[in-house]
């Protein structure tokens, strides 16, 4: 194991990522006029509420939710067709039982795309972005009224659609999945089976994107200038040690799913994507629900991207005029250069993942003696794509990583640091400067 001593002080610094000039010009392709017509064209499926037809005559006559899968499908293939058949277009069908929001036996799919990476050693590792292609009116049953859907989440979905066919021209070292779900409105079905899928098979998915309500409302009231990213504290998915651990060191805020919100928000500083994310530390809005939660209970690091101020009138409603007051989730309702800076800090957030070398393992900070020094050990990157390493540490107060020290190929680390009074992680560089997702350590004893 290579050993590093306390690092001089002139190699701190704050923590910042330079922009890759391929993934920045990736970025520039995301066009707001094609989410715009693919919002359309979502929409004119009538509904696409999960209970709704599909059945060969409906999907042939493009209403309802069969129909909608079908398109999407097709959409994912002509990508793939233009990348010379860069995506493996795949579905993700499953009957979901009678339930409060499901009075029958109904038949859900999922479809995704997935592009594989490039390198043997890394192609197992996976990012994924995902939207709710499902709708919803007033009622959460009627199979047939209108349920428009623009913002929620016909903005969601078009992000992945739009991240998909940029993204696809393009060569990562890990996997890039695409996906789309449904039933998110009757219970976050479709996410809950995939994200089971993804746990049973054993997928190696660092991080999940999730894009519900970006439209970007035309509200007075609305800040086009911010996008807020959910992420849950203390993990779902703890067990009792988890959370005992946790609770000892002060680690509330250090869950993988902040790490990844954190990762976020430093590579919306390194690329302009038009629109800066807001950390909100919390798993979701109150009263409501999304599909990364789903993630979130299979152990997985998963957010949630929603606009700044939603406005009720144009969710969850029949399209309807009263007191001068217009109901229903409604293309024209929809800011699509707003939805389309969501596509690019998505795509640009999932570049860089894609990108990067897989994070430390078996990170640890060494507790067995009393001392002001802090010593931290972590085994090299797997994959063979890391080439440094960086110290991350800020206060314990404060949401970001506030320095960085590099310390280059050691996997040992002694800093004047101490313990008791930082947060720590460690993440892997490569060397064209695409960093991993950090890791906070485990005392070691």
């Amino acid at each position: 194991m290579a050993a590093m001593g306390c690092a001089a002080q002139s190699a701190r610094s704050e923590p910042t990522v330079a922009a890759d000039p391929q993934i920045a010009a990736a970025l520039q392709q995301i066009s707001a006029q094609r989410i715009h017509a693919n919002i359309e064209k979502l929409v004119s499926f009538g509904t696409r509420l999960t209970l709704s037809a599909q059945d060969p005559a409906s999907i042939a006559a493009g209403r309802g939710i069969g129909a909608a899968r079908e398109w999407i499908k097709s959409e994912f293939e002509r990508y793939s067709k233009d990348c010379g058949g860069c995506l493996e277009v795949k579905t993700d069908s499953f009957m979901e039982e009678a339930a409060d929001r499901i009075p029958k036996a109904t038949e859900i799919t999922n479809v995704y795309a997935v592009l594989k990476g490039t390198d043997a050693a890394n192609a197992k590792r996976i990012v994924l972005v995902t939207g709710h292609y499902d709708s919803r009116n007033s009622d959460t049953l009627d199979v047939s009224g209108d349920a428009p859907g623009a913002n929620d989440d016909g903005s969601g979905t078009a992000v992945s659609l739009e991240c998909a066919r940029v993204l696809s021209k393009r060569k990562f070292p890990a996997t890039i999945v695409f996906l789309t779900v449904a039933g998110e409105e009757q219970g976050l079905n479709g996410s809950h089976h995939f994200a089971k899928m993804a746990k049973d098979q054993g997928w190696d998915l660092e991080a999940v994107l999730n894009n519900d309500i970006v439209g970007g409302d035309k509200s007075a009231e609305q800040d086009h200038s911010v996008v807020r990213v959910f992420s849950e504290g203390v993990p779902v998915a703890a067990t009792e040690q988890d959370i005992r651990r946790i609770r000892g060191l002060g680690g509330e805020s250090d869950s993988a799913s902040r790490q990844l919100a954190r990762y976020i928000a430093e590579v919306g500083r390194a690329y302009d994507a038009g629109v800066k994310p807001m950390l909100v530390f919390r798993l979701d809005r109150y009263l409501r629900g999304g599909d990364h939660y789903a993630f979130n209970q299979q152990g997985f690091a998963a957010v949630r991207f929603t606009e700044f101020r939603e406005d009720f009138h144009h969710q969850h409603q029949n399209v309807r005029t009263e007191n001068g007051i217009e109901y229903g989730d409604l293309p024209k309702f929809v800011d699509y250069e707003y939805v389309a800076h969501v596509a690019r800090l998505n795509a640009a957030t999932l570049a860089s993942l894609a990108s990067a070398p897989a994070p430390p393992a078996n990170v640890h900070l060494q507790t067995k003696d009393l001392e002001n020094d802090s010593t931290l050990t972590w085994e090299a990157s797997p994959g063979g794509l890391g080439a440094e390493y960086e110290v991350l540490w800020r206060a314990t107060s404060s949401p970001e990583w506030e320095h960085v020290e590099k310390v280059g190929s050691a996997t040992r680390a002694t800093l004047k640091l101490s313990k008791d009074n930082v947060i720590f992680a460690v993440r892997a560089v490569d060397r064209a400067g695409h960093r991993s997702l950090p890791v906070v350590p485990v005392p070691e004893r």
